[in-house]
């Protein structure tokens, strides 16, 4: 399913995760406003207890995450961030083997974050230029999500107007990953991420979505689509809840034109779907 990159290994502070196969990454968000399970596992018990039922379902990943990224979210102080993160983390470290990464835009974060048992740092904030971000990654040895945004998530919804989209979220995502590079952070150890519906329209989150190959030629991509607007739009189905069929079908075509990791709030169906198509093209190529 998968071309160009089937030798590519992720190191994650001092893990090695083989990207051969497309990984499946479960969303954990402790948020009260995420745009699709806010407020579903702000509990740091229920929090785990959805990391760990992820886990099961066949989730090679998974991402805990403290603040809200839709658009217009609001602000969360750096203390509370923590409060609802780390004990998860920590949690979650303790009682299954999944790798944890943390989605958080704060070095600070990060660092308490890894110590808590996370090995991966996933950055919604363009990386280029944030030097406290890159020491964080750098010193603590995990691996790293570069993400393009543009703008901030109380701002970046009036930020969509792009002369050729694709161009310019591949310049600023060469631009992340030589930056990183020039931090001490080895390629080996960053994969990136388009930010599907972070700034862009409908539109122009399909045209990445149809750039994933070209996009994988800078580093393994990670795709995060599940359940967003832009599926909505396209289905016509205004619940983020109910977009799963959606959510699926993007997950298997971007796993068979290069994506790494795909990042997803539905693990069991994704990873039933990922197996199939997996399965058919193997029969396919015999």
């Amino acid at each position: 399913m998968r071309t160009g990159a089937e030798q590519r290994v992720w190191r994650c502070r001092g893990r090695s995760l083989p990207l051969g196969r497309t990984l499946v990454m479960g969303i954990v968000n402790v948020t009260p406003d995420s745009f699709s399970d806010g407020g579903c596992w702000l509990d740091p018990e229920r929090a785990i207890e959805h990391g760990l039922r992820l886990a099961a379902e066949g989730a090679d990943l998974l991402d805990i995450g403290g603040e809200s990224t839709r658009p217009g979210a609001a602000d969360v102080e750096l203390d509370e961030e923590l409060r609802r993160v780390v004990p998860v983390i920590r949690g979650l470290a303790r009682q299954c083997g999944v790798p944890l990464s943390v989605d958080t835009r704060r070095p600070e974060v990060a660092r308490e974050a890894v110590g808590a048992g996370a090995v991966i740092v996933n950055d919604i904030m363009p990386f280029a230029g944030d030097a406290a971000m890159a020491a964080a990654v750098r010193e603590t040895e995990a691996g790293a999500v570069l993400m393009h945004m543009r703008g901030t998530p109380q701002t970046m919804a009036a930020q969509t107007a792009y002369d050729d989209v694709v161009a310019e979220v591949e310049r600023v995502l060469r631009a992340s990953v030589a930056y990183a590079e020039a931090h001490g952070i080895g390629a080996e150890r960053v994969v990136i991420d388009p930010g599907i519906g972070f700034a862009k329209t409908a539109a122009q989150s399909l045209a990445l979505l149809a750039a994933t190959p070209r996009l994988a030629r800078i580093a393994p991509v990670l795709v995060g689509a599940s359940r967003k607007r832009f599926i909505g739009e396209m289905c016509e189905e205004p619940v983020a809840a109910e977009r799963l069929g959606g959510s699926v079908a993007v997950a298997v075509w971007c796993a068979q034109r290069g994506a790494s990791v795909v990042r997803v709030h539905d693990v069991k169906a994704t990873r039933q779907a990922l197996t199939m198509a997996r399965e058919l093209a193997r029969q396919e190529s015999m």
